[in-house]
């Protein structure tokens, strides 16, 4: 406690603030859009929203003390555009609870058992790139979609989005998002919230095959892919390089007890983690790991209170409005998607079949699209890419 004491400045608590107010209003949208898109009642989505906030903040406390390293914890935010590209299962919200406690599941095995690990590794990055960019490719034609709908709010809503992110891109999507509430506010639509701190819900989790194949499968590997690895090469970046184990089954291990409560998958951060692990936290990097401590107290103390407000605000809105605040947070991530897909020549047919079968929204067996894009980029892969290899290693042998 006395070193702990001694490391912490100003400037560290005041990264760690910015960092948490960041990753919350940058994304909060998504997260709330998506739960409802699974069947979450109003009280269910501040419930689990609750219950995210406090489990990100406890692991990313918990995390950067014991590592000494400052390791941010965040929701998936690809996964909450998962989520809202899909219908409520057949079983309802509890059937996607029982899917957030596999995926949890399946990120403490990734922690146990190094080959589940590998193996999501091994899946092409451009594959994967590809899928995710399917996933977001919906969402984010929303602000257009707005544009043609209801024009007068969303046009401040873009405006606000370009404007600010000319200046100051992390908060771009947080002033589109206030921009948004504020005029349905002045109109009579998304105003008037009481105060209230959230009850907690418990919902016993079902399990069904189709629901744990279209929802389970793809956030796992999308909260893998595109969170804990990004996340990963983020520290690394840093000069920080934490043991995986314990950090996979902490979260993995969390993320599978708070989904009773309606919360979905944690894992670490990405986009945010440069905040905590770079220069700005402090000048001295064995330092910086108290501004993951102090942005991990903010989501626990702070946010994990203000669920309830959060949910009456978002779900009293506007939907397409909503929506195209969500799309225009996720505008980053798809272009960053994209430009990885492509941009490897000799994978760019199984990225480009990935991609459009997850756009489509194509189902099949009551299994979503994400989960059959990947499926239809491996099988263009093995039978191009991998074949060309095979070919080339007999010529060369020959």
């Amino acid at each position: 406690m006395r070193s702990l004491l001694s490391d912490v400045s100003a400037q560290s608590i005041g990264t760690g603030i910015i960092t948490a107010v960041v990753g919350y209003t940058s994304s909060v949208a998504v997260v709330i859009h998506g739960m409802a898109a699974v069947g979450a009642s109003p009280g269910e989505i501040a419930s689990g929203l609750a219950v995210l906030c406090l489990a990100m903040g406890t692991c990313g406390v918990i995390l950067s003390l014991a590592t000494r390293m400052p390791i941010s914890i965040a929701w998936s935010t690809p996964g909450m555009a998962l989520l809202a590209t899909l219908s409520a299962p057949p079983g309802g919200f509890p059937a996607a609870v029982g899917a957030f406690v596999v995926a949890g599941v399946l990120v403490m095995t990734a922690g146990f058992w190094s080959p589940l690990g590998k193996l999501i590794t091994a899946i092409p990055r451009p594959i994967a790139g590809a899928m995710l960019a399917g996933i977001l490719f919906k969402l984010c034609l929303a602000p257009v979609t707005a544009l043609g709908e209801d024009p007068k709010f969303a046009v401040p809503v873009i405006l606000a989005w370009l404007v600010v992110g000319r200046f100051a891109r992390l908060w771009a999507a947080p002033a589109a998002l206030a921009v948004a509430l504020a005029a349905m506010a002045f109109d009579g639509q998304g105003g008037g919230q009481a105060v209230a701190l959230p009850a907690l819900e418990f919902i016993r989790p079902t399990f069904d095959w189709q629901t744990l194949i279209s929802i389970a499968a793809p956030l796992f590997v999308v909260t893998m892919a595109s969170q804990n690895i990004p996340g990963l090469t983020v520290l690394s970046a840093f000069g920080y390089h934490p043991s995986t184990r314990p950090i996979f089954l902490l979260t993995g291990g969390v993320s599978a007890a708070s989904a009773i409560f309606g919360a979905p998958t944690i894992n670490l951060a990405a986009i945010t983690a440069a905040l905590c692990a770079g220069p700005d936290a402090h000048a001295r990097p064995e330092r910086r790991y108290v501004a993951g401590i102090v942005a991990g107290l903010v989501y626990a103390l702070g946010f994990s209170l203000l669920a309830a407000v959060a949910t009456s605000l978002v779900t009293g809105s506007s939907p397409i409005l909503i929506e195209a605040a969500a799309g225009l947070a996720l505008t980053g991530a798809l272009g960053s998607s994209l430009a990885g897909a492509v941009q490897d020549e000799k994978e760019r047919l199984p990225a480009l079949a990935t991609f459009l079968v997850a756009a489509s929204g194509f189902s099949l067996f009551g299994i979503g699209a994400a989960f059959w894009g990947l499926c239809a980029g491996l099988v263009v892969h093995l039978l191009y890419v991998a074949n060309i290899g095979a070919t080339a290693r007999r010529k060369s042998a020959m």
